[in-house]
């Protein structure tokens, strides 16, 4: 019997790349998951309360406040800590953690499912701008040159890299210059489609962001009030009522932060909205925008990253090429104006569920590792 391990970054929120370690779980309900730390009673740790964790010795400092990313230092002494010689394979799901460089035997296999090299060493935009004051930047430059060394040591010491988009495709062969195979993230669609069956749409347009450095959020809510329509906003966020009475003072009042709201109540805001707005100018992939279509709601996207791979032009959405007042409404008017076709985003969304992600990752596993 093959012996499997799984390893992710660590537990706190639950987020696109805790929804692809969920299903992998699932794929291999025995692998108990090796992770960073965790934090007690987060959205992760009660999506993964039934799973054997085990922390890092490290975990006790690292999950005081947010210790973890001022200690990123330490990426290396965390996951060698960690002795994993006796699995057979070892599937990695990586991020901004790194999350590589665990001790293996001779004969495991160690598969990256890579959501991202980690942005903040290369230059790509954060949700949160950690490095705005200059002692914090000159600790980061020094902190992250030798991190790149690390994360590219380590890189090549993996077998097999999969990639959840050709995005992250390309990443991985520029920083890391290896070759690997895309296997997008699994979308529920099945569930999507019974849960929005039946809903009607309402006047309103919603973002699914973290409100911390989220872009586009003052220009849309600019628009609620020039354009008389309703914006609600999905996500948790730090200084909450701060943000809240600037885009209420912008939206003349057209907005409702919603926060962090379970799946399937996502899914009906998702379901009843006239559009999703989606403007992260590099993301990843994006799995909210294929929720939306799935939910038979086209998608309003900047022309970039994930979004392209997942956004047809005039069939699924709108694509624009600049985050504007101007480039923003005409958008919201061509979404207005053109009578979508359910079943068009319905199926655009099954090119990336979850049943195609588990029989993908099964056949990539059965056939390499």
């Amino acid at each position: 019997m093959v012996k499997i391990a799984l390893v992710h970054d660590y537990f706190k929120e639950f987020g696109g790349a805790e929804r692809v370690l969920l299903t992998l779980s699932e794929m291999f309900p025995d692998a108990p998951i090796y992770t960073a730390f965790k934090v007690k009673g987060s959205t992760a740790d009660k999506q993964f309360k039934n799973k054997k964790i085990i922390e890092s010795k490290f975990a006790p400092i690292l999950k005081i406040g947010n210790l973890y990313s001022p200690l990123r230092f330490l990426i290396p002494a965390i996951w060698g800590s960690f002795d994993l010689s006796s699995y057979d394979l070892v599937i990695v799901s990586s991020s901004w953690y790194i999350t590589r460089g665990f001790k293996v035997g001779p004969k495991t296999k160690v598969v990256d499912y890579c959501h991202t090299p980690p942005r903040w060493l290369y230059g790509y935009e954060m949700s949160v701008g950690f490095t705005k004051y200059w002692p914090v930047k000159i600790y980061s430059a020094i902190v992250g040159h030798f991190m790149r060394m690390y994360d590219f040591e380590t890189a090549q010491k993996v077998n097999y890299f999969i990639a959840n988009s050709k995005n992250i495709q390309a990443r991985i062969e520029k920083f890391y210059r290896r070759d690997s195979t895309v296997i997008y993230p699994p979308i529920e669609v099945k569930e999507i489609e019974n849960i929005t069956a039946n809903l009607k749409k309402n006047n309103y347009f919603v973002m699914v962001s973290r409100l911390v450095g989220a872009k586009g959020l003052e220009e849309v809510s600019k628009l609620a009030k020039k354009m008389k329509f309703e914006l609600r906003i999905v996500g948790e966020s730090h200084g909450f009522s701060d943000v809240e009475s600037k885009l209420r003072k912008l939206s003349g009042g057209n907005i409702k932060l919603l926060g962090r709201l379970e799946d399937p109540e996502l899914y009906k805001v998702l379901g009843r909205a006239k559009g999703l707005i989606a403007l992260a100018k590099d993301e990843d992939f994006g799995m909210t925008v294929v929720e939306s279509q799935a939910a038979g709601t086209p998608v309003i996207a900047f022309n970039g990253g994930g979004f392209r791979e997942s956004v047809t032009e005039g069939v699924t959405g709108v694509l624009v090429d600049e985050i504007s007042e101007s480039s923003l409404g005409e958008a919201i008017k061509k979404i207005e104006r053109i009578k979508w076709r359910k079943e068009a985003l319905i199926e655009n969304a099954r090119r990336f569920s979850k049943e195609i992600f588990i029989k993908k990752m099964t056949a990539f596993i059965n056939k390499h590792a």
